[in-house]
């Protein structure tokens, strides 16, 4: 892949894409390469996903099969391999194949997301106590019912995403208003019945 290549976001269709990702440190290093504005080693890689450097090299080397990440320019030490990703962002088109390989990829990859966000949820209910009150008043965990057309839905998705979008880390991380903290937001809107 080239160099100076523009950063993109893709729809993943391919079952063995899926496989490659449903992992949950393959996840971590995916989200820090696409949100934090640099690239990272297989030590830094280690830090964020918690495992040994020699473990994160191995995730790096099998995202990079798949294209996901690349080599990126040394910093300076020509013994250390920088990665970075090659994707901005990525998705899979839930549903759309009839594939039963690619539905039990797409499952684990989905399942592997889910079993993230909920860590994630609750690593912050353990320690919310002890966040500063402004920090608790400002967190949200909410849901909501909505009666909806799938043309609205598709409008309603898009004006959250337009919300969402100058907000994100990887547009923000070279100048952060002050007190700024990494937050995550998960955003789903699926049909009930």
């Amino acid at each position: 892949m080239a160099e100076q290549q523009e950063q993109q976001r893709i729809t993943i269709t391919d079952p063995q894409v899926m496989r490659a990702l449903a992992h949950p440190a393959r996840l971590a290093i995916m989200e820090e390469l696409g949100t934090g504005g640099g690239g990272l080693t297989a030590t830094e890689a280690a830090e964020v996903a918690g495992l040994s450097p020699s473990a994160t090299s191995y995730h790096l080397r099998a995202l990079a099969r798949y294209g996901l990440v690349e080599e990126a320019p040394s910093r300076g030490d020509a013994r250390e391999r920088v990665w970075r990703s090659t994707v901005h962002s990525w998705q899979v088109d839930s549903g759309a194949s009839d594939d039963p390989e690619t539905q039990a990829a797409e499952g684990a990859l989905v399942d592997a997301y889910l079993a993230r966000e909920v860590e994630r949820i609750r690593d912050w209910r353990a320690r919310a106590g002890d966040e500063p009150a402004e920090w608790s008043s400002a967190a949200l965990m909410s849901e909501s019912v909505l009666l909806l057309s799938a043309d609205e839905l598709k409008s309603f998705n898009d004006e959250v995403l337009r919300l969402i979008e100058p907000y994100k880390r990887r547009h923000r991380i070279a100048a952060p208003p002050e007190g700024a903290r990494t937050v995550v937001v998960t955003y789903k809107a699926v049909p009930l019945d």
